[in-house]
């Protein structure tokens, strides 16, 4: 926090706006690096690695009540040699302290604090620490780690022995080789079924996370079986979500969680991945009921994207605060009277449409805009036509956002990350091909090209802020991008997108390969030397960047006829199909690829002078278990080579499984009748 009579540290230099957040602080923080290790070494002391985002509400607690403190500013600087990590920017090094504290058996989250040696081995480690517990503690590490030194290192030798262990160890199949079954995909189901909530949607606790994956993969066993209760699962939940305060019915867009089962109080950060997924989920939606509820979702959304979250050459930041005033949620809450005040000469309804009561819904008189009845049961109580409602729903939307506009702004985290902004691009494609909307495929592709321009080179990088930083992206920017220029490639049939892919496929596979274990280093070889080289195998808020690219893989090898590039998908997903099939909950992207190792992928190609025409409309349907290629006359791409558009016929459409074509057709309706249905 910025003082004109305070000194800046070191991290005034950073590109993290999380960690300029800190540069004024007393506390003589460094960025991580050998600078900070050889110090600590130089000094024998003990290395404090703080660890936060920007937009984390209780990294700003204890920023304010203990590292602004000056007494408390002191012991650290005293006792400790004190980093700073944004999670964001550097999630190698987040995540082998984050695996060290829950091996400690204690509860993870953020802010992380992790006690290191200066050669980088944890031996103690928390979350947030009120200021009198903070520094007691502080004093009691100091003073162990100067008393029982040799204790300290034996600790943490046998802890850095365990983080240095793959995980694939545990989980791994004995055998290599399982005959995927659709008994898999029922097990799966039954399990995240057992799990469901079945007023609210979601899964059955609080807080609640949206966990966008499990839903995907739940669409995907109902295009699969034609489970009706696997799509009535979806549909509650996507309807249940955003109706709630976990929405943002003013502004679009997804906040993190729900603090409660009900979706209604949010922690109010919002963050570009979350809503990236939703796009995909809510477009996808759509292709299945033509709900035009997920319309809305999806069209909102991305108003908040491009108002809120894009820069002037298209890069699309990476997160909004809670916070606003040092208050959570105040930006985005209401009193009855500021709702009333903002609505004059609109309908006394609009109150109860959004739960909007005299003493408050929520803290403190406030409430937070929640819709709690179902549109059909609205329009029947008050007497609307659905045109009357949405008609005075946008006006009123559109005046709220307005008198909003004028109040003191959430901290925005401006940086911008190439994984992320790669997952963006999909959930855009995706919101493209159900909805036709050539705005959402320009978004895409300036997007992409912002990312050309400053996070492309010889390789990959991570973060930009103003300037790009030096960190190499991970292994999840590389996934998330491949992903993204398929789908591009999809989405345009320009070949240049589908060669970039293939090209950072081949660095990948260089660069970030385990050819012993079969599956990908979160890191690239040649990256900083951290005590362990994760592989990131489960999937949480965001799916596993291994899961991504095996999926990569197997579709990159289905549009290039690579059949090495399917057959390594099939061995990543092999290994650990009895663990996908156990715990669908944390491998529900690697789910998504079990599934279409069982489905046949249908190989649509389309050739003719209306080759973009007929696509969107292919594209508007439902057809998970399918990858399109196409082409005006010729393609180089083997699938496509030798295919023709006969004299007098606008388009022609074959539809190929495994490079077997059944015969040509000219509609879509005809290719979509060769295209299995459960």
């Amino acid at each position: 926090m910025q003082n004109d009579d305070k000194k800046p540290n070191r991290l005034i230099n950073a590109t993290s706006p999380y960690l300029l957040q800190h540069a004024y602080n007393p506390v003589e923080w460094y960025e991580w690096g050998e600078e900070a290790l050889t110090k600590a070494k130089k000094e024998n002391k003990p290395v404090l690695v703080s660890i936060g985002y920007s937009s984390c509400h209780w990294c700003h607690v204890m920023e304010h009540e203990s590292f602004e403190n000056e007494d408390i500013a002191a012991i650290m600087n005293e006792h400790f040699v004190c980093i700073k990590v944004d999670r964001e920017e550097r999630p190698d090094i987040d995540q082998i302290y984050m695996d060290a504290v829950q091996a400690m058996g204690i509860n993870g989250g953020w802010p992380l604090n992790v006690f290191i040696t200066p050669d980088q081995k944890p031996f103690y480690g928390g979350t947030y620490f009120p200021p009198a517990n903070w520094s007691q503690l502080l004093l009691q590490i100091s003073k162990v780690y100067r008393e029982k030194r040799e204790d300290i290192n034996n600790s943490a030798d046998e802890l850095a022995r365990k983080l240095a262990k793959s995980d694939l160890d545990r989980f791994r199949n004995p055998s290599e080789n399982p005959d995927f079954q659709i008994q898999g995909l029922d097990t799966m189901y039954q399990t995240l079924h057992a799990k469901f909530d079945t007023k609210w949607g979601g899964m059955d606790k609080a807080p609640k996370f949206v966990m966008p994956t499990q839903w995907l993969f739940l669409l995907r066993y109902y295009a699969k079986t034609n489970h009706q209760q696997a799509l009535d699962m979806v549909e509650l939940t996507l309807k249940k979500m955003a109706m709630g305060g976990l929405y943002d019915q003013v502004g679009g867009g997804f906040a993190r969680y729900s603090v409660d089962g009900k979706w209604f109080a949010p922690h109010f950060e919002k963050m570009l991945y979350d809503n990236a997924q939703l796009l995909s989920l809510y477009s996808e939606a759509y292709t299945i009921t033509k709900d035009d509820f997920y319309k809305r979702v999806v069209y909102e959304t991305v108003d908040w994207l491009t108002r809120e979250m894009t820069g002037q050459d298209g890069g699309f930041y990476s997160a909004l605060d809670a916070d606003s005033e040092g208050e959570e949620g105040k930006f985005y809450v209401w009193s009855k009277k500021d709702f009333d005040q903002s609505l004059q000469g609109h309908p006394d309804w609009l109150s109860d449409y959004y739960t909007v009561t005299d003493s408050g819904n929520w803290e403190h008189g406030n409430n937070i805009l929640f819709i709690e009845k179902w549109e059909e049961d609205f329009i029947k109580e008050h007497q609307l036509t659905r045109q009357q409602l949405h008609e005075t729903l946008n006006a009123a939307k559109k005046k709220l956002l307005t008198v909003r506009d004028q109040r003191i702004r959430p901290g925005l985290d401006d940086k911008i990350l190439t994984g992320w902004n790669a997952m963006t691009i999909q959930g855009l494609l995706d919101a493209y091909g159900a909805f036709g909307d050539e705005g959402f495929l320009q978004l895409a592709i300036n997007n992409i090209r912002f990312l050309e321009k400053h996070l492309i080179s010889d390789k990959v990088f991570r973060s930009y802020k103003g300037k790009r930083s030096p960190i190499e992206g991970f292994l999840e920017d590389y996934a998330f991008l491949i992903q993204a220029y398929l789908s591009l490639y999809q989405a345009t049939f320009d070949e240049s997108w589908l060669a970039k892919a293939e090209q950072w496929t081949v660095y990948t596979q260089k660069h970030f390969y385990d050819e012993q274990e079969g599956y990908f280093h979160f890191s690239g070889n040649n990256a900083e030397q951290l005590i362990a080289r994760k592989k990131e195998l489960f999937d949480n808020v965001i799916p596993s960047s291994n899961g991504v690219m095996a999926r990569n893989l197997y579709h990159l090898g289905i549009l290039l006829d690579q059949e090495g590039y399917q057959t390594q998908a099939q061995n990543m997903i092999a290994s650990i199909s009895r663990l996908t099939v156990s715990e669908p909950s944390y491998m529900s992207h690697w789910a998504i690829l079990y599934a279409e190792m069982i489905s046949p992928m249908a190989e649509i190609v389309i050739v003719g002078s209306q080759v973009h025409k007929i696509a969107k409309q292919v594209r508007s349907n439902y057809l998970p278990y399918s990858i399109l290629m196409g082409a005006e006359t010729q393609s180089d791409l083997p699938l496509i080579d030798g295919k023709v558009n006969p004299p007098g016929k606008e388009v022609t459409l074959f539809v190929c499984f495994n490079k077997t074509c059944q015969l040509p057709v000219h509609s879509v309706d005809e290719a979509l009748k060769q295209i299995p249905r459960p």
